[in-house]
């Protein structure tokens, strides 16, 4: 067995962060995920940069944000030329595999992927848009060759046989394992949460998060099923986790568990991810194995693109200056580190918006001239939202041009601009929110869908 730590990705889509018992789910869908963080590296204040697949799926594999990969929006492929995570543990001498959903291939390969467009990987049993080539019953993906492989048992669970598989037959060599799951994500052409049998009766009509429950949208008829899907993907977590005991690998192996973004149930705009709420951009991650346990709870706040680094860190190899984020190792040693008090998160398909969330504050500017399945950035954006999630955690008041706060939306949009400049954005005009006295409450993005 190789000294050098193994690398596991768990990377599920579109799971929201209170789903797990750890951020106070009171339905016991996360049993394995709690231990791993409680025993491991709790990251309670998670989040991604891009709301959407794609875009930060782009993220995640190279450590850049999604306007510097250029896959800012869904159906842009992956450039061929940009180094990925599986270039980085291969020149470091680790063979690498993938196993699940791609989604940075051009929209031509919606099942297989041509070999120019794997992003490096050396053993691959994937498909660009899992939802369309696979159902809840019904999983095919597609091996080195482009062959179509079909596999038995509900989709997270055969895509989990397949994932044991590849750690059994790797355990005297060093590997990079990329996981990646479509649950919880909605299955498309029925637009449906598909679980396993008689997991859905398990979960509908009962605990639902305060935001759902005071916004509504399609959360009552989509819960129980995504709630199920939660659950069978802990049980996946488990036998994982189980397998690498059983094979005396589990102390010398790194397991990672995040997720590209939340999901809103169609409460902030017509569908259910693509907004700044904490429902689309806050997601649960936890991380354990060598250097990462007893780690305890991390506060700071964390973006997807700090995720990558911290990986490379963690296994000795060296950060690309390419890199944007920074390794959360430090933070785990209790060094003194100048983190950033905000992280920044970038908007893309259902508008052109880029938006800044602190310990407290979360501020979000659009781009109202611009289409955002066509344009990646803008020079002009208008304020839009400011939430104090300190007071209002569910995000239920929107508080943009209130007099009152426009010290705070001055400080925030400074932040905003400055984040901008760093990855290489214009710095651009954002215009104030049209002033209001307070008690003038400011109709939100849901109720004007509606």
């Amino acid at each position: 067995m190789s000294s050098r730590p193994n690398v596991i990705v768990f990377f599920t889509d579109q799971q929201r962060w209170d789903t797990t018992g750890v951020h106070g789910n009171p339905l016991d869908l996360t049993p394995n995920f709690d231990s791993m963080a409680q025993r491991g590296t709790h990251v309670f204040n998670s989040f991604t940069i891009q709301p959407v697949c794609g875009p930060a799926r782009s993220c995640l594999q190279t450590g850049m944000y999604a306007t510097q990969t250029g896959c800012f929006r869904n159906g842009i492929p992956l450039p061929t030329n940009m180094r990925t995570l599986a270039h980085e543990f291969k020149d470091a001498g680790y063979t690498t595999g993938y196993i699940g959903k791609w989604h940075l291939a051009d929209n031509s390969s919606a099942g297989p992927v041509r070999e120019e467009q794997r992003g490096g990987y050396d053993y691959w049993l994937a498909s660009n848009l899992l939802e369309f080539t696979s159902d809840a019953y019904d999983m095919v993906m597609y091996d080195n060759d482009g062959n179509a492989v079909k596999l038995p048992g509900y989709r997270v669970d055969a895509q989990t046989d397949a994932v044991i598989r590849y750690v059994d037959a790797h355990q005297h060599e060093p590997f990079f394992l990329f996981v990646s799951y479509i649950e919880p994500h909605h299955q498309n052409h029925v637009d449906d949460y598909p679980p396993p049998d008689g997991y859905r009766e398990r979960y509908s009509g009962r605990w639902t998060p305060p935001d759902l429950a005071a916004l509504g949208g399609s959360t009552q008829a989509h819960l129980g099923g995504y709630f199920g899907m939660v659950k069978r993907l802990d049980e996946a977590l488990g036998r994982l986790l189980d397998a690498l005991k059983s094979l005396s690998m589990d102390e010398n192996t790194i397991v990672l568990f995040t997720s590209d973004h939340g999901n809103h149930f169609k409460t902030r705009n017509a569908e259910y991810k693509r907004s700044c709420h904490e429902a689309s951009i806050r997601v649960p991650t936890a991380i354990c194995g060598p250097g990462f346990e007893g780690g305890g709870q991390i506060r700071e706040l964390v973006s997807l693109v700090d995720l990558p680094p911290t990986l490379l860190d963690a296994a000795g190899i060296p950060i690309p200056e390419t890199m944007v984020g920074r390794s959360i190792l430090p933070l785990i040693r209790k060094e003194a580190v100048d983190w950033p008090e905000e992280v920044f998160i970038q908007i893309s398909e259902s508008q052109v918006g880029r938006a800044v969330r602190t310990g407290r504050w979360k501020y979000c500017v659009n781009a109202p001239d611009k289409n955002g399945n066509h344009d990646a950035d803008s020079d002009h954006y208008e304020d839009q939202y400011l939430y104090d999630l300190q007071a209002d955690p569910h995000e239920l008041t929107n508080l943009i041009g209130l007099e009152s706060h426009a010290e705070v939306v001055a400080v925030l949009r400074q932040r905003l601009i400055r984040r901008m400049e760093v990855i290489g954005e214009t710095a651009p005009i954002i215009d104030s929110a049209p002033s209001r006295p307070a008690g003038q409450r400011r109709v939100t993005a849901a109720e004007a869908h509606s």
